[in-house]
């Protein structure tokens, strides 16, 4: 990130004022990429949502069996669980979500699309969703992600470090069977975290989700 900054403002190294700057602007670009989670709003839809469920369908279904491979691998020590999963609905992110929490692997965090009102997007970061700067999800090269994309490589690494369970859509509903670009960005962090050893290894978990009649 210090390297991001000063290769846009050379003359920033041994200057306060620059490098004042710079952190400000960090923080701004941390700030559209996560917020800190919210204990009560996280305890008000795990009470809310099977609720919702049960009026929306008339059952979910888990293989039992692979569920518990899933909780058996997150008792691995100091390795993440990464979950790449499809994508058939704006509600996938919620259900996995209470899906993960209630069996006790904790509280996800889930990529979320860029087509989100300023509201709903500080609500789903509220509850553990996470986004991509803003500009990113519009560019694809190395040279144009700048400080931003040093920023997201960094938190990534560390989200990855606190052994945080990450959710990653591979598609955007309806599901096309193309990976999308923003999941490109997402699994670029990833793949870089393990390649400069951030962390020593993770555990991929595919996920499919399918609905008879998607909501």
């Amino acid at each position: 990130v210090q390297d991001a900054a000063s290769g846009r403002d050379p003359g920033s190294q041994g200057d306060e004022g620059p490098r004042q700057h710079w952190r400000e602007e960090i923080g701004r670009i941390l700030g559209e990429i996560q917020a800190p989670l919210s204990p009560l709003l996280l305890r008000l839809c795990h009470w809310l949502l099977p609720k919702l469920l049960t009026r929306l369908f008339r059952g979910v279904r888990l293989h039992r069996g692979q569920l518990e491979m899933v909780l058996r691998a997150a008792r691995t020590p100091e390795v993440p669980l990464v979950f790449l999963c499809s994508h058939q609905s704006q509600m996938d992110g919620l259900l996995l979500s209470f899906v993960l929490l209630s069996r006790g692997i904790g509280v996800p965090r889930v990529t979320v699309g860029a087509r989100t009102s300023p509201l709903l997007r500080s609500l789903l970061q509220r509850l553990g969703g996470i986004f991509l700067p803003s500009g990113m999800a519009q560019v694809w090269s190395d040279q144009d992600e700048g400080l931003p994309g040093a920023v997201l490589d960094a938190y990534v690494q560390e989200m990855l470090r606190s052994c945080q369970p990450l959710v990653l859509f591979l598609e955007e509903p309806p599901a096309s069977l193309l990976l999308a670009d923003p999941a490109r960005r997402w699994l670029l962090r990833v793949l870089r975290a393990l390649r400069d050893g951030a962390v020593p290894d993770a555990l991929i978990v595919p996920v499919g989700i399918a609905y008879d009649v998607a909501p």
